[in-house]
């Protein structure tokens, strides 16, 4: 069995490797110091605030915070909900940071839940992500479509009790392809999302279009179709009683016949596999 530190990675990889740790480390220094009274607003210019200190200057989309039942997306209706706003956090409320800077070149784009204080939902709901990584893993290494993927995701949270947020996003995505992005110092912007990485991403839609293929992992029929070789950020949502929690990670897709070698998460030392693993030993 292939271990994530002994399988040898390409350049490209490790590129994408790099950025994804540079946001999660991002991820858990502002987690460290968000306080009561904190809004939503500052969390994000918090995390855009640390990585712009590191280099990072274009983003495939502009850091997100979400507290309390925003966590489960309660009330969304409209794409602008999901931008921060000032709501404050409380003792004892769940969270929810995401970002996806792009770095020399490179993109990520990840998802942390936190909570100010112990919270036992949100701590069950952090706990039943892990069949979620589980799952998914597995039946990308078996080439199911992702359509069929998406379905198995549904039925796992329907055994949990839990809900599927992930529907509340745009096309009800699970996941979507991120690439490489030509570095600039600075690239404009449209709604929060830059222009270069959605660019890349429509390029993707009109090269997948023609060859039975989608960018997009949603429940939808356009992504009734095996993976797609690439790098995919993956983000199961899971919902209860206003409370949400979910992880986002690049899972690397490849043509290769050697089933763990097909498809792997690009880190296993992430802060929430590291939790699984410390709870596992415990």
């Amino acid at each position: 069995m292939t271990s994530a530190t002994a399988r040898e990675l390409t350049a490209d990889q490790r590129g994408f490797k790099e950025v994804q740790r540079l946001a999660y480390d991002c991820a858990e220094e502002v987690a460290a110091q968000l306080r009561p009274g904190v809004t939503e607003r500052e969390a994000a210019r918090m995390q855009r605030a640390w990585l712009r200190e590191r280099g990072v200057r274009d983003w495939f989309h502009l850091p997100f915070a979400w507290f309390g039942d925003r966590t489960a997306f309660v009330g969304f209706r409209v794409p602008l909900q999901f931008f921060p706003t000032d709501r404050r956090l409380e003792p004892g409320m769940p969270f929810i940071l995401d970002m996806a800077p792009v770095h020399r070149g490179f993109t990520a784009d990840i998802g942390y839940a936190g909570c100010l204080g112990p919270h036992p939902l949100h701590e069950r709901l952090t706990a039943d992500l892990r069949e979620h990584r589980e799952l998914i893993l597995r039946e990308v290494r078996e080439r199911r479509p992702l359509r069929e993927i998406y379905e198995d995701v549904d039925r796992l949270m329907v055994r949990q009790g839990l809900a599927n947020r992930h529907r509340a996003y745009p096309f009800g995505v699970i996941a979507h392809k991120v690439g490489r992005v030509r570095e600039r110092r600075w690239s404009p912007r449209v709604f929060g999302f830059g222009t270069q990485a959605l660019r890349g991403l429509a390029s993707d839609a009109v090269r997948g279009h023609r060859e039975g293929w989608s960018p997009l992992w949603s429940p939808h029929r356009f992504s009734d179709h095996p993976p797609a070789p690439g790098m995919w950020a993956v983000e199961p949502h899971l919902g209860f009683r206003g409370v949400g929690a979910k992880f986002e990670e690049l899972l690397v897709v490849t043509d290769s016949r050697d089933p763990e070698e097909s498809a792997f998460w690009l880190d296993d030392d992430l802060p929430h596999v590291r939790r699984r693993q410390e709870e596992r030993a415990a």
